[in-house]
């Protein structure tokens, strides 16, 4: 399965992990993968969204075999009528028919398996279908992003309106303005493929985004009101969190309305997919950070440079960093637990590494080492207006515990310069 978005208006062929649906044309809530390789621990965060609704699907086969699917618009609206697929009769993209998604293929969320070990979970496989529940003349679709900033966002937003004009013929946009709020607020920008021409090279998200604000009641009236019938919502978890509770108020209402969930994550930590939109951006710009502390750390003696980098429980962006950097002593990151003192502990391998090179970079990950934090620091339990919960600052308090451990142990001071992206 490809990342979510593409060079190209085809991306939006990708239907969402439903079956016979696809994106701008899918039935009832899907998410669109953006995050990590095949076989990560990580569940991804349309697996979560999913799970939360009352009407998830997980279908068993022979072998071990489990789907776990999303629900469909046909579970509380039967015999739902089905069209042609426009790409059938789009001249554009001809090649697209010879590879038509069958409804019943999937994607192992596992690519490594023992021959006597069971098929293990899959998901639906994303791709052009034959038949779409929505013709291209009902469409009346709108997008929202929600959450904070990553890089790509006006690319998804540019791909999603020029795949369904240019693709599905649909003829009517709206751009939702300033997060959930925006569909009650009345907030709204009519999309067209000449409005988003250039967005894609501008940062930030032209729609504007906020975190909070989601009154499902509010926001469901909204999409009543003006006739919505596609739903597209960008966002991080808490952001699908909101989607799927408002996929669940459309189905109480029996609304022909389908809710698409676009995961918005540079933390790369979503299975199954290639990497996440913004997961290389992010990886780029954190090696500036670490080349400014290696230039810090070998001008002064006993020199260590620190960086912490962000990505929550996931250490995706702070390994790749350190293996393109290359100047990367240590990374420490959330899924490989570590220690401080004694043998195999983290002083001793500062002090190795200070004894041989005269200086170091240390790399963390923003959710690394949290447990010892909370061993020493009462825990926190302030969140986020989105909802997540705020992680203390883990590089600032190793570094202090660093130059404590060097002063108490060796009566010397290093020079440990800490950046905290």
């Amino acid at each position: 399965m490809e990342s979510a978005i593409v060079s190209s208006p085809i991306s939006l062929l990708k239907p969402s992990i439903s079956s016979g649906s696809r994106p701008g044309f899918n039935k009832g809530f899907a998410c669109f993968p953006s995050a990590v390789a095949h076989g990560s621990k990580f569940r991804p965060p349309c697996t979560r969204v999913a799970a939360m609704t009352s009407n998830m699907k997980v279908v068993k086969g022979e072998a071990g075999y489990v789907l776990q699917d999303v629900p469909h618009i046909t579970d509380y609206i039967p015999n739902l009528p089905t069209y042609p697929n426009p790409l059938q009769t789009n001249p554009a993209y001809s090649v697209v028919k010879q590879h038509f998604v069958n409804v019943d293929d999937a994607v192992a969320e596992k690519i490594v398996a023992h021959k006597n070990s069971p098929r293990g979970v899959h998901f639906r496989r994303a791709g052009p279908c034959q038949r779409v529940y929505f013709e291209p003349d009902e469409v009346h679709a709108c997008v929202v992003t929600c959450g904070g900033l990553c890089p790509g966002l006006n690319t998804v937003i540019r791909e999603i309106v020029c795949g369904l004009y240019q693709i599905y013929g649909v003829s009517e946009v709206l751009g939702i303005s300033g997060g959930y709020r925006g569909f009650y607020a009345r907030n709204t920008v009519n999309l067209t493929p000449k409005f988003v021409n250039d967005i894609h090279k501008r940062g930030g998200t032209i729609l504007g985004s906020s975190r909070g604000g989601h009154d499902t009641m509010k926001i469901v009236d909204s999409i009543q009101d003006r006739g919505i019938n596609q739903v597209y919502i960008i966002g991080g978890d808490g952001t699908q969190k909101g989607a799927a509770v408002i996929y669940e108020e459309i189905r109480r209402r029996g609304l022909k309305v389908s809710v698409a969930g676009i995961p918005k994550t540079i933390d790369n930590d979503i299975p199954v997919i290639d990497k996440s939109f913004g997961f290389d951006t992010a990886v780029e710009e954190a090696q500036r950070a670490i080349n400014a502390a290696h230039v810090e750390a070998e001008s002064s003696e006993d020199g260590i440079g620190m960086v912490k980098l962000m990505g929550r429980y996931s250490g995706f962006i702070a390994m790749y960093a350190t293996l393109a950097s290359r100047d990367v002593d240590c990374c420490l990151i959330p899924e490989s637990p570590f220690y401080l003192e004694g043998p195999g502990g983290l002083f001793e391998y500062v002090e190795k590494r200070l004894k041989e090179n005269g200086h170091m970079v240390i790399v963390i990950a923003e959710g690394a080492g949290q447990e010892l934090l909370s061993e020493v620091i009462r825990s926190s339990d302030q969140k986020d207006a989105s909802g997540n919960k705020v992680l203390q600052d883990v590089g600032l308090w190793i570094a202090q515990q660093i130059k404590m451990h060097f002063k108490r142990k060796n009566k010397r001071t290093i020079n440990l310069k800490y950046i905290g992206t």
